[in-house]
């Protein structure tokens, strides 16, 4: 599609929207695709209060009890290896509805639950849907955004876990004075609601520009880029640079053309991906493989699921304080996801990664240093308690300023086009495997460790993701998508972006 006006008719006639329009648009565009990680998140944090009262009314064992809380994860693998696939089929946006329904159901089948295989049956469906949306919200976002905005836009469905996760807690505290029967089911079953509003305010949703591409419509891409570029010669380079990307000649300039065979609906992408990738590509899927393992195995997951456990093993007896400072866990950890979220794109990806990890690392070395202290002289040691409490804090704190957010977003914007649904669905996989192994085996590593041995372990891998994202991790800020992959393929994070003019000015920018 050229940009000449006689090509595009009606669509360069109209008037230009002032620049806060267009942001407007992007922005609400952000907001609606990620409201999938309210639920999300609100099924991962409500588990972690509820776990307390379904253990003692279903008269479940710890290892029952750490199966039920980690397995929604390893389910979601399934979701997640669908989503790539199923997005190239039937788009972003009816994948995002479709995630929607699994939600739906899964919430209603947990909260009328009777007996343990019941709720088993309602987390393997509220899984899938977990799966489909930590797949998709980032990558559509990703692919709707201006490069100029793109990380603080990807960074939406991790403020909004996180949210959810807050929401899961507080629904912890206030369904707890229930009969403990009914409160742990209206915990679980009210996260029905939030999935029938998703349907319907992703109607309002316009597809992704890439994908309509990739199906050969060039002018309903275009409309779209328009509505979310900062300018109407933005909204064309972009367009171009699409095009380009998915192997559409330049001379294709009608609305709706036909795709080359070899382009569409993920045919030879895993081929690419696994089989036969390049230089780049092979460096782009250590980078995603890396930098999702580092996020899970460093532990944050044990904190998000068993922060009750780990308040009781720190000193707090009551479930009351348990859940109210599950509650405090909540509240900081969605307020640095806002933090890192708003300085992504000023500090860049690399930066807030490394001084997230390094914090990480402080936080966990002590947490796990004053819990045994605490193991081995309980009840003599008001100070380590202290410190314990406030290390779960910070160490939450540094997670969501970088490694929470920035993971996302790194990984949906560096694969190429053509492969960026399954590379990102690869990804998710890998984090919600090592995600549910957290989950599924914290309460048994902390009884053979110790739970101080566990989080020292957990520093430990925080220290080594440092190393490697200071060593394998390029910076991506501003750059187009259609230009990141440039940076890959010299395995080293100093490799100089080899960018366009145009893509060094939405650099010099920021």
């Amino acid at each position: 599609m050229s940009s000449s006006g006689e090509e595009r008719g009606v669509v360069v006639a109209e008037p230009e929207p002032p620049r806060g329009n267009r942001s407007r648009f992007a922005f609400a565009c952000a907001i609606l695709a990620s409201m999938t990680s309210i639920i999300l998140g609100y099924d991962i944090g409500v588990m972690s209060g509820a776990a307390i009262f379904i253990k003692d009314d279903l008269k479940l064992s710890d290892v029952q009890l750490e199966i039920l809380m980690g397995i929604l994860n390893i389910y979601s693998i399934i979701g997640s290896g669908a989503a790539g696939r199923t997005s190239d089929w039937i788009g972003r946006r009816y994948t995002i509805v479709l995630a929607g329904a699994f939600f739906f159901c899964g919430a209603l089948l947990m909260g009328f639950a009777t007996n343990y295989p019941f709720i088993m049956v309602g987390r393997f469906v509220a899984g899938i849907g977990v799966g489909y949306a930590m797949m998709i919200a980032p990558v559509y976002t990703a692919e709707v955004a201006p490069a100029s905005s793109r990380g603080f836009l990807s960074s939406f469905p991790e403020i909004f876990i996180n949210i959810g996760i807050l929401l899961g807690y507080v629904s912890n505290y206030f369904f707890s004075k229930l009969p403990e029967h009914l409160g742990w089911r209206f915990m679980l079953g009210i996260g029905a609601i939030p999935s029938v509003f998703l349907t319907i305010g992703v109607l309002a949703m316009p597809e992704s520009p890439r994908w309509l591409v990739l199906q050969g419509r060039i002018g309903d891409a275009f409309k779209v880029l328009d509505k979310t570029s900062n300018t109407k010669e933005e909204a064309i380079s972009r367009l171009n640079d699409i095009k380009h990307a998915a192997g559409i000649p330049d001379d294709m300039t009608d609305d709706v053309v036909v795709v080359p065979k070899k382009k569409t609906a993920g045919k030879g992408v895993w081929k690419d991906l696994l089989v036969r990738p390049t230089p780049a590509v092979r460096h782009i899927l250590i980078a995603c493989f890396g930098i999702h393992l580092a996020q899970q195995a460093s532990g944050i997951d044990a904190v998000v699921l068993y922060s009750p456990t780990i308040f009781s093993k720190a000193g707090l007896r009551s479930k009351n304080d348990q859940l109210l400072a599950t509650v405090a866990v909540g509240v900081v950890k969605t307020l640095f996801i806002v933090v890192g979220t708003c300085v992504v794109d000023r500090f860049g990806r690399r930066a807030l990664l490394l001084t997230s990890m390094g914090g990480m690392f402080i936080s966990l070395t002590a947490l796990g240093t004053s819990l045994t202290v605490i193991n081995r002289n309980p009840g003599q040691t008001m100070w380590a308690i202290g410190l314990s409490v406030t290390t779960v804090m910070s160490f939450v704190a540094t997670f969501s300023i970088g490694a929470g957010p920035v993971t996302w977003v790194y990984c949906s914007e560096i694969f190429p086009v053509r492969l960026r649904a399954q590379g990102a669905s690869l990804g998710v996989m890998l984090n919600r495997l090592m995600s549910g192994i957290i989950g599924m085996t914290f309460l048994s590593l902390s009884k053979g460790l110790t739970i101080g041995g566990a989080f020292l372990l957990f520093a430990g891998v925080a220290a080594a993701a440092w190393i490697f994202f200071f060593t394998f991790l390029p910076e991506t800020r501003g750059v187009a998508l259609e230009e990141i992959e440039s940076l890959f393929g010299s395995y080293s994070a100093n490799k100089k972006n080899n960018v366009t003019s145009k893509g060094k000015e939405v650099v010099d920018e920021l």
